[in-house]
C-alpha cells in the first residue's frame, strides 16, 4: 500500500514553473532581415551568407500550381 501525499499549491506551481514557454532566438542577416536561428531567411533564401533557395522561382512556381488548380475547378 502506498501513502499518497498530498500536492501543495506551492508545490505544484513549482513544479510547473519549469513549463513556461521561451521566446525564439530571432536574429537578423547581413540585409537587415529577421529570421529564426539556425534557419534559412523565408525573405531571402539565404543561410549563413550563402544563397540556399531560390524564392522567386519558388514563389513562382507556387503561383503557377495555384493557377492551374483555380482553374480546374
Amino acid at each position: 500500500m502506498v501513502v499518497r501525499m498530498r500536492h501543495t499549491r506551492s508545490h505544484t506551481k513549482n513544479r510547473r514553473s519549469h513549463h513556461a514557454l521561451a521566446k525564439p532566438a530571432i536574429s537578423k542577416d547581413e540585409s537587415g532581415n529577421a529570421h529564426l536561428r539556425h534557419r534559412i531567411s523565408k525573405l531571402t533564401g539565404s543561410y549563413r551568407g550563402r544563397k540556399v533557395i531560390d524564392m522567386t522561382a519558388k514563389l513562382d512556381k507556387r503561383a503557377a500550381k495555384a493557377t492551374v488548380a483555380g482553374s480546374a475547378r
